[in-house]
């Protein structure tokens, strides 16, 4: 069952984005909820940007990955985790993406670590939505990863997608609180720059050559944005321009080649 946001929710137009690094993007989730109509308060405090005591003037916050780990002792680490209970009080849509996602976990009391057997997730892999992820929206059969650590899934939390090497790929914590594993926020200029940069992470075990990143993207990125698309309608409950026109024309092609 495909979510209809119904109205839109009324409020401020303003998104906080927490990025991890001085060059960081928010990429195409920036992009797409830019279209949506909102303003991107761009923070990075590893860099010492301070992150508001409130979202009254926000309509949302979206935390992004990046190099670090969420068991990191660095104040910047400490500060974001602890800042979770902002949005979790105050019943703001959240969004982690990978290590936002954990230092949501690590918030709310789960475990954040390496796979026993040292295995990475660094390329394409297949991803499986469980029931109740079935029963909110579609979902990709195969996402872009760059991580080598993952997450318990939290006390109280709804799982949404899984795979075989980190099972914990997408969950929600009550009503508006959400971490995803996988990243649907790069574009193409961005995943050029992750493999030029992140090539030495290529001889962890199970990540994939730079050349496999490249030519996943042409087989698999068109139907991650389209999901991404409907997921982020479906967290911040605005639509996206343009998108579903889009991503009606995904879905006939995806129908004709089978």
């Amino acid at each position: 069952m495909l979510f209809d946001p119904g109205a839109e929710r009324p409020g401020p137009n303003r998104i906080l984005v927490v990025l991890h690094q001085e060059t960081s993007s928010p990429g195409r989730v920036g992009q797409m909820l830019e279209l949506a109509g909102f303003d991107l308060d761009i923070r990075r405090p590893v860099l010492g940007d301070p992150l508001p005591d409130t979202l009254a003037d926000h309509a949302g916050a979206v935390i992004f990955g990046g190099p670090m780990s969420a068991n990191d002792e660095d104040e910047f680490v400490r500060r974001e985790i602890d800042w979770h209970a902002v949005p979790l009080a105050e019943n703001k849509p959240y969004l982690g993406i990978c290590l936002g996602a954990q230092m949501l976990v690590r918030h709310l009391g789960g475990t954040v670590e390496g796979h026993n057997d040292g295995l990475t997730e660094i390329g394409w892999y297949p991803l499986q939505p469980t029931q109740d992820g079935s029963q909110l929206m579609d979902w990709p059969d195969t996402v872009y990863q760059f991580h080598r650590e993952g997450f318990s899934l939290p006390s109280g939390a709804q799982l949404l997608a899984t795979a075989q090497s980190y099972p914990n790929q997408a969950f929600r914590y009550g009503e508006n609180a959400w971490g995803i594993q996988f990243h649907a926020e790069l574009t193409q200029v961005m995943m050029q720059r992750w493999v030029v940069r992140g090539a030495e992470r290529f001889t962890l075990p199970g990540a994939q050559q730079g050349d496999e990143h490249l030519k996943g993207r042409l087989i698999h990125d068109a139907r991650l944005r389209y999901w991404l698309a409907q997921f982020l309608r479906m967290v911040f409950s605005r639509e996206i321009p343009g998108e579903q026109a889009w991503a009606d024309r995904v879905l006939q092609h995806h129908s004709a080649t089978g």
